[in-house]
């Protein structure tokens, strides 16, 4: 005769972790390939082959033109409508500081034209545009 489990007897029910860690590393792996893009370092400087020699001491405010149109100022997101008051915002304090503008290499000059526009607009007068030297070959 087979033996029957006692009523007494406690089942206990495991939790299978395996489908969600799939999931967690899956994320990871999309937030990895995403990130780059998200960030202003992402940026693709322009090449010339005399940029303006100039040191960097850090005092200036950081003006980022990404590839879809983002923007950043001082690293932090900002829209085309916000960017007067973003530029207000980063420059509390700092009135001395010069202004420079990254724009990506792939972008239409009107593009990173509109934006020193609407940094001129805001009050902040000569915009610097930053560019890399092109490697010698």
């Amino acid at each position: 005769m087979p033996r029957r489990a006692s009523r007494t007897q406690s089942i206990h029910p495991s939790i299978n972790v395996t489908p969600l860690v799939d999931v967690v590393l899956v994320l990871l792996i999309i937030f990895m390939v995403i990130a780059p893009s998200l960030a202003p370092d992402a940026v693709r400087l322009p090449t010339t082959d005399r940029p303006a020699s100039r040191t960097d001491d850090g005092r200036h405010i950081e003006v980022v033109v990404g590839t879809g149109g983002q923007l950043w100022v001082d690293g932090r997101p900002t829209t085309p409508e916000r960017l007067p008051e973003s530029m207000r915002e980063a420059a509390a304090g700092r009135a001395d500081w010069d202004v420079v503008l990254k724009g990506d290499a792939t972008l239409r000059f009107s593009d990173v034209e509109r934006a020193m526009r609407d940094i001129e607009a805001a009050g902040f007068e000569g915009v610097g545009l930053i560019a890399e030297r092109r490697a010698e070959s």
